[in-house]
């Protein structure tokens, strides 16, 4: 299969159905990702074997494409800032400023068709074949390019030989996987015709209640489009999804806390040591190299008061827990899993007000050109909604992320089809992930 395999069939602008004059503020956590990729995010359907009977992209009227435009128009009745666009001010101070404009200028709505392309061909692979890449729109367009022009939301419908696969981008200094996953909860409820705001609750987009007298909005950053913005150059990289299922994960959790006389290490955290200790025993490094570990946090609930979870934006932070390579091998799973749980237990709700008030005096964006071979990235959760996600053609059967945000050293957890298991989408050199394959202590817990 080749990335030119697939073809684009039409390009709509999408609307909300009412306009609207308002604005949304960016935080702190929105703003340190100016400098970084859109976030991409997509679900596998198969089709059932009623609708093989006529060819996907020659469907006719109200059915797979004509509902989904129909129903993201509703649903950016209530999401209106994704139909907006994000806007920049340029002070008397030589600093800018950023904000959303609700402007109603609209979503980037394609429908594709990848040809001879079946459900099958995404989901047999051992590796995430290439051609995933082009079922989304915004690859590796970082966010702060998207000022005043390019939309906020892109989504790019590809249909396949017996199913179609939906790949949203979304301007990661908008949102973050929270966010994401409310939208595309939302928008599958009111495609199916089963949109129920006591189960499903409006996004929150206020800003003042939430940060008076932490924020002083606007914010005043460097001017992104001045400073040195380097491109990151990546080596050639693979990507592996691996499924641990309920049994195995409970197994881990109890191993786990096991080894080090405890009981409260969760069953992610295992997960992570898990992943940690195995990653770094496959990368082969010297004894005394440093192996970082950054785990994005979700700040909603670590606030004080806690933020609703229906808040829209970016809430997250990430902690790095640290070792040496000969330190984390020596010690093993539980040690790797405890160093975490001590880590994340100890980030308390003054440390989210101390850096939402530190970043505004001092700004300092994010960048990913700084990842070294020794690092690892986790975001995420696998208590994100998203298998749930009909639009009325059944469940996906499968989730995949876009190369943006992609680098060395990536994970991506999900939640797994069956309750309780959980899955991690691992990007990393070819070696690695060879390495790892022929792990057994590694492989005896997962499938692939």
């Amino acid at each position: 299969m080749q990335k030119n395999m697939v073809r684009f069939l039409s390009t709509n602008t999408i609307r909300s159905t009412s306009n609207s004059i308002r604005r949304m503020e960016l935080t702190p956590w929105d703003l340190n990702f100016l400098l970084q990729e859109h976030m991409q995010g997509g679900l596998l359907f198969h089709l059932k074997p009623q609708h093989l009977q006529e060819q996907a992209h020659h469907l006719p009227q109200n059915d797979v494409i004509d509902r989904l435009k129909a129903s993201l128009s509703r649903t950016l009745d209530i999401f209106y800032p994704l139909a907006g666009r994000l806007v920049m001010i340029e002070n008397d101070d030589k600093t800018a400023s950023f904000f959303v404009d609700c402007n109603n200028h609209g979503v980037q709505f394609v429908h594709a068709v990848a040809d001879g392309v079946t459900v099958a061909d995404i989901l047999d692979p051992i590796y995430v074949p290439q051609i995933v890449e082009s079922f989304f729109l915004m690859n590796r367009v970082l966010n702060y390019e998207g000022t005043n022009s390019k939309p906020l939301l892109s989504v790019q419908v590809t249909v396949l030989v017996d199913g179609f696969f939906i790949g949203c981008s979304l301007n990661h200094a908008v949102a973050d996987g929270a966010s994401f996953w409310h939208f595309f909860n939302t928008w599958s409820e009111i495609s199916r015709g089963s949109y129920d705001v006591k189960s499903t609750p409006l996004p929150i987009f206020e800003r003042s209640s939430f940060f008076d007298g932490i924020i002083d909005f606007p914010i005043h950053i460097p001017n992104p489009y001045k400073e040195n913005v380097e491109r990151v150059v990546h080596p050639p990289l693979q990507q592996r999804y691996f499924h641990f299922p309920k049994e195995k994960t409970a197994e881990l959790k109890a191993k786990a806390n096991a080894e080090v006389n405890t009981n409260k290490i969760s069953s992610l955290q295992a997960l992570l040591g898990y992943f940690w200790l195995s990653i770094t025993r496959s990368r082969r490094l010297n004894d005394d190299q440093e192996v970082q570990y950054l785990i994005a946090v979700g700040a909603r609930q670590r606030m004080h008061p806690p933020l609703p979870n229906q808040y829209f934006g970016n809430a997250a932070q990430a902690v790095m827990v640290t070792s040496t390579a000969r330190d984390l091998i020596q010690h093993g799973h539980g040690w790797a899993a405890w160093h975490i749980n001590n880590l994340l237990a100890s980030k308390i709700a003054e440390d989210q007000r101390k850096f939402l008030v530190d970043w505004s005096k001092n700004p300092r964006m994010v960048k990913f050109s700084g990842m070294r071979s020794a690092k690892l990235l986790t975001g995420n959760s696998p208590r994100f909604n998203v298998y749930g996600n009909d639009f009325g053609w059944g469940r996906p059967v499968a989730v995949r992320n876009g190369v943006s945000l992609k680098f060395e050293g990536n994970l991506t957890v999900f939640p797994g089809k069956e309750e309780g298991s959980i899955d991690f989408e691992a990007c990393l050199l070819p070696e690695t992930l060879d390495a790892m394959a022929k792990d057994a202590e590694f492989m005896q817990n997962i499938t692939s």
